[in-house]
């Protein structure tokens, strides 16, 4: 196996740091050329969702590069998710996303949240009385049979705390691969981690810079002191640490960046050494944060969990 490249529990390889496209507004042109971009830096892992309005520039630009022989299909590692809306047909849905990648089959399919919602609601910030009871047992079994279909390669969860992973756990009958959670050094998902590592669930850490340019996120991460500083030691850039830290903790990480300095900036994580110096040090930031009562829940997270899911999942 690759270093560059993590085995999940189905047998399959994922490679560790996977290209992100969800971009506000959605720009189809845009997305088309930076995937183009990605693809020549050297990313072969894409992340998109039904809810990001990128599968159909993102299957556009890969099918191009497919057709002009500067990749296989089966280099590409594509994963996408199922919306909260399409809970009661999960077969359908992932239908759906394959027609607007126009693709055969995804290599990994997630749940994006443990969350039920009407079925018209297709915005990414439902209201209050949008959501509906969830059948996780039947959501779940919709899944499985995605992936007995051949619709996917593996199938997994995204935003499931370590009480939700237990409960899909007492019926499952395939286990998940990965849970795709926000995960960064100000963020660290302690408990989850260790949930996920006794039951063989490789952690995938979404906003592994914190998150700047989105809603629920900041620049808290890389202008950190401490972060600047051992960019600093390394002659690296604070991201590469940020994102090294990730990799440290054996999790891969999805970055988002149209800008093709930045792509290659994040790829330039796997050549950084930290030292036990350097971990120690990240690993008491949010320590530290959480004891000075200065981690606000509400700046890096999303809103779909509970204030006390999260604090759980950080103890």
């Amino acid at each position: 196996m690759r270093c560059n490249h993590v085995r999940l529990n189905c047998g399959i390889t994922m490679p560790l740091i996977g290209f992100g496209t969800y971009s506000y507004p959605n720009d189809k042109k845009k997305t088309q050329i930076a995937v183009h971009n990605a693809l020549e830096v050297g990313y072969r892992h894409f992340d998109t969702a039904k809810i990001y309005g990128s599968e159909p520039a993102l299957g556009k630009a890969l099918n191009e590069a497919i057709y002009m022989g500067e990749i296989v299909r089966e280099e590409i590692f594509l994963t996408s998710k199922l919306w909260g809306s399409d809970h009661h047909d999960p077969i359908s849905a992932l239908k759906h996303t394959l027609e607007n990648l126009d693709m055969e089959y995804l290599d990994m399919y997630l749940v994006h949240w443990p969350v039920k919602l009407k079925p018209w609601v297709n915005y990414p910030i439902p209201n209050e009385d949008d959501f509906e009871n969830l059948d996780l047992e039947t959501t779940w079994t919709g899944m499985e049979k995605c992936l007995e279909m051949g619709l996917c390669r593996s199938i997994g969860v995204s935003n499931f705390s370590s009480n939700k992973i237990e409960w899909l756990l007492d019926f499952a009958n395939t286990p998940p691969v990965v849970n795709q959670v926000e995960m960064h050094p100000m963020w660290r998902q302690r408990k989850l981690r260790r949930t996920c590592g006794e039951h063989k669930i490789h952690v995938s850490a979404y906003s592994p810079l914190g998150g700047p340019g989105n809603a629920w996120g900041s620049t808290a991460v890389v202008n950190h002191p401490i972060i600047q500083s051992i960019a600093l030691k390394h002659n690296a850039t604070p991201a590469q640490v940020a994102l090294k830290w990730g990799l440290s903790k054996g999790s891969s990480v999805i970055v988002k960046s149209f800008s093709e300095e930045r792509m290659e900036e994040n790829m330039g994580s796997f050549d950084l050494n930290l030292d036990d110096e350097d971990i120690l040090e990240i690993d008491k930031l949010d320590e530290m944060k959480i004891m000075r009562g200065e981690f606000h829940v509400n700046e890096t997270t999303s809103p779909y969990k509970t204030i006390e899911e999260l604090w759980d999942d950080e103890i």
